[in-house]
């Protein structure tokens, strides 16, 4: 068992090292460049909130799945933009040995998966890597036409993808978002878009996670970790590790809430697990998140708000097996990233070990008792050697 745990973390704090891959385009308030891990997680967002326009035939959970994986390789042979001049045959090739690479540091059944799912995507001939493929396309775009001061450079590339690039097959893939962002560019169209357009409010909301910081670094200690990436990061963690469940659980539904938990901090913003907090902060933290999931939900057209609102309600409440899970799997990522960048938070907030267990463990255990056993045994030198006498 602790031989398949060191593997399956071994893969998932290399995974981290998305996070520092910047891509061409934008977040939406335009302030900086997007990594690929909160890209990552965004697509997959757009996979459930867009899973309507998907045929019959698209497994919604696979497409996910697969546009979180999509972009690993870049840790290894970066990001290349549409328009940028290089040899698309010796990117290909280097993609090709980082999956080998990355998804070789699992249990061999689950680097086979993986791998498995990651060539599906890339090969496009799937209804699901079709489905996912569109997405992929469509998300930058949006992301670009509705930015707070979209570079001319960009629309540029927008217009050029859509007239003749990869994205001209969302014409047929998926027409509504074609068509809008032809509108959007001032193009006529007599499509109907609507069913498309009053989703687009809650993506574009929640693009705004991406600037959410977290108490919690990244692996390499050079920055805090935003709410987008972790919500990422955590997705790979509860389908990774979701084998090590106390009770039976469908991991659809773990990854639909892992996807969704944190979005109510776009107003409610986070509260560290180790900050010092009254009882009646925590009360107005609570009510603060209520009031969000209740603007931001709402920003979906029926039955997709209520279904997600009673999806994250379930997972707050912490009582099914799915939420329970999901719970120790938010708690466990950032202990595994404090190890990986020197303590972290921990330092911050002077915490103990003790307090890792009372605060982390107890809630790791109900959810997956053999990881916290695993993981207490990787922190406690780590306590051991810093801990204050």
């Amino acid at each position: 068992m602790n031989q398949r745990l060191e593997a399956q973390f071994a893969f998932l704090l290399e995974a981290d090292r998305l996070r520092r891959i910047e891509r061409q385009n934008l977040i939406l308030d335009c302030s900086r460049r997007e990594n690929s891990a909160e890209h990552s997680w965004h697509l997959a967002l757009y996979a459930l909130v867009l899973a309507p326009f998907a045929g019959p035939e698209v497994t919604i959970t696979r497409v996910i799945q697969m546009l979180l994986l999509h972009d690993l390789v870049e840790i290894d042979a970066g990001d290349h933009p549409i328009d940028a001049d290089v040899d698309w045959q010796a990117v290909a090739q280097a993609e090709q040995a980082a999956a080998s690479r990355l998804f070789g540091l699992l249990p061999s059944d689950q680097g086979a998966e993986l791998l498995a799912l990651w060539h599906e995507f890339e090969q496009a001939e799937s209804p699901d890597a079709r489905f996912a493929k569109h997405l992929d396309h469509c998300q930058p775009i949006f992301q670009t036409l509705y930015g707070a001061s979209p570079l001319p450079d960009h629309i540029e590339v927008v217009h050029g993808n859509l007239f003749g690039g990869r994205a001209a097959a969302l014409e047929q893939g998926l027409p509504e978002a074609y068509h809008h962002a032809l509108s959007v560019l001032g193009e006529a169209t007599d499509k109907d878009c609507s069913a498309l357009t009053q989703r687009l409010p809650f993506l574009n909301e929640a693009d705004a996670l991406k600037t959410v910081l977290r108490a919690t670094w990244i692996g390499d200690g050079t920055r805090p970790e935003n709410s987008a990436e972790h919500s990422w990061h955590i997705m790979l963690y509860g389908w990774i590790l979701s084998e090590h469940a106390k009770a039976e659980i469908n991991i659809s539904r773990v990854i639909n809430m892992l996807l969704l938990h944190d979005i109510v901090e776009v107003d409610a913003g986070d509260a560290p697990i180790h900050g010092t907090q009254s009882p009646q902060a925590q009360q107005a933290q609570e009510a603060l998140e209520q009031a969000a999931a209740d603007r931001l939900f709402g920003l979906l057209p029926a039955p997709q708000s209520e279904e997600f609102r009673t999806l994250w309600d379930e997972f707050e409440a912490a009582r099914s097996p799915d939420a329970v899970f999901a719970k120790a799997i938010d708690r466990v990522q950032p202990v595994l990233l404090n190890l990986l960048n020197g303590g972290g938070s921990w330092l911050e907030y002077d915490v103990s070990f003790e307090q890792v267990q009372s605060r982390v463990g107890v809630k790791v255990t109900r959810g997956a008792p053999a990881v916290w056993s695993y993981v207490e045994n990787r922190i406690a030198p780590w306590f051991e050697e810093n801990q204050k006498p």
